[in-house]
């Protein structure tokens, strides 16, 4: 979107008087959902549009470099800004500016998250089409890492249905793009991690649904065969993903509780446990960082032990809240302090389907020789839809496991894992990263030269850089 160019110099005026009464904070460590690595930044919480403007403005006149964030749940570097360096904070950029209740469609800022966004529209009966494993994500951040879901077999991702994205670039201009409208601009800045300008504000197509409730099966895998099997015969259900027990080795690879569902017109029974569970998930935090020493091999593989036992033999169906579905880790607030003061970092891939899904079964096996297994590991199948640039999902398999920060041992894991995952043609989610080499990158993303050319087109001095961007070469 381009104004006249006596619009642009008032606006520019405007933008260098604001700029000199915004008050950035003292730097402190920001770090990202896994807690590693901690990167010391001085941020600035813009209350209003303008103030994004002017603070863009600072740090072009600083000769500094920004990078915007959300609700800081990236696992790994990937929202961090570069050390001493300014980091914008959107959360407060949380009007809803249209809303057409007929068609679903949503025009708002960027800083409105997933939760805000089921709080105000499902007693309207209308849902988010994609959302991850957290509601506690901003739209902006959900486009940046361009979200997948339990749906992406049917829905795509977060991309696949939004149009009207407003991006400040590093120029100062704001441009409006999407499939049809500057398209090489919007498919670098889907998946693009904060790194082609602001996500100002957007528009999201809402899907239209019951109510609160889930009609949702669940069933024991027995092995990774079965998973599947059943995978293979759940095609009519809009949501799949299953926990797996990583540390399981021999007949029972790939064990795990398989659940698959779809939005639903009933309401969920209200059970007992359910009703206690909802009465003190308001209260349930975990107020510190727990010891070390707390997750290690053996409370991992007793909890996988217990949680897989939990679940009787055969399915079970039930109508349940959306919340325990969709959402299960948000129940517990500041869960990621379970891992204690050395932090976390999640490893997720996804591979291409092969008849005897030999990556996945290899990269269990090499996962369950080591002992350092995560009892927060899930699996699913992707669908077709697929973009370009840094966006993640491909045709195939993924899978997630959270790993406690073991020190060098881990990373010689990841690094054998990631040899498993390349020789395949497949690749890692560089919104749950934190340590993936330049070298490694560069083979999984192929594109990643073209996505290069676009941002140094809108960005040629690099303004909008991030730990990550600096890592892997991007910067």
């Amino acid at each position: 979107m381009s104004d006249g160019k006596q619009t642009k110099q008032q606006r520019d005026h405007h933008n260098k008087e604001l700029s000199s009464v915004l008050h950035w904070g003292k730097e402190k460590n920001l770090s990202g959902w896994g807690r590693f690595p901690k990167i010391p930044v001085s941020s600035l919480s813009p209350q209003q549009r303008d103030e994004v403007f002017g603070g863009l403005e600072d740090v072009k006149r600083q000769g500094d470099s920004v990078l915007g964030v959300g609700l800081g749940r990236s696992y790994g570097d990937s929202g961090l800004p570069v050390t001493g360096s300014r980091a914008l904070k959107m959360t407060s950029l949380t009007n809803v500016i249209a809303f057409d209740s007929e068609s679903g469609w949503i025009e708002c800022e960027a800083g409105v998250s997933i939760y805000q966004l089921i709080q105000h529209f499902l007693p309207l009966g209308f849902f988010p089409p994609v959302v991850p494993g957290t509601q506690f994500v901003t739209l902006g951040g959900a486009l940046c890492n361009d979200i997948h879901g339990k749906n992406h077999h049917q829905d795509g991702t977060f991309a696949d249905h939004v149009r009207d994205v407003e991006v400040l670039t590093a120029n100062g201009e704001v441009i409006v793009c999407d499939a049809e409208q500057n398209s090489e601009f919007f498919w670098a800045t889907v998946g693009g991690l904060g790194l082609t300008g602001m996500i100002l504000s957007l528009k999201l197509k809402l899907t239209r649904v019951g109510g609160p409730g889930i009609e949702m099966e669940s069933i024991r895998v027995r092995d990774l065969d079965h998973f599947f099997e059943v995978s293979a015969e759940s095609g009519s259900f809009t949501h799949t993903v299953s926990w797996i027990d990583c540390v399981a080795q021999g007949a029972q690879l790939g064990r795990g509780i398989f659940m698959r569902g779809r939005h639903s017109h009933d309401q969920p029974k209200p059970r007992l446990l359910g009703r206690v569970a909802a009465s003190i998930s308001p209260l349930l935090k975990v107020p510190f960082s727990m010891p070390n020493w707390l997750l290690n091999p053996l409370t991992i593989r007793t909890f996988n032990e217990l949680y897989f036992r939990k679940h009787p033999q055969g399915l079970l169906s039930q109508t349940t809240h959306y919340e325990p579905f969709f959402f299960p880790l948000d129940f517990v607030r500041d869960w990621n302090r379970i891992y204690g003061g050395r932090g976390f970092l999640q490893y997720q891939l996804v591979v291409p389907n092969e008849p005897d899904h030999r990556a996945i079964r290899t990269i269990l096996e090499e996962i369950s020789k080591t002992g350092m297994g995560s009892f927060l590991a899930v699996i699913k199948e992707f669908g077709h839809l697929q973009h370009g640039g840094l966006s993640f999902p491909r045709p195939g398999v993924t899978l997630a496991l959270d790993f406690p920060h073991y020190g060098q041992p881990l990373f010689e894991l990841f690094n054998r894992l990631d040899r498993i995952v390349m020789d395949v043609g497949g690749r890692v989610y560089l919104g749950k990263d934190a340590r993936l080499p330049k070298e490694h990158f560069q083979e999984m993303y192929p594109e990643w030269q073209e996505w290069l050319e676009v941002k140094e087109k809108w960005d040629p001095q690099g303004l909008f850089r991030s730990t990550m961007s600096e890592r892997l070469g991007l910067t």
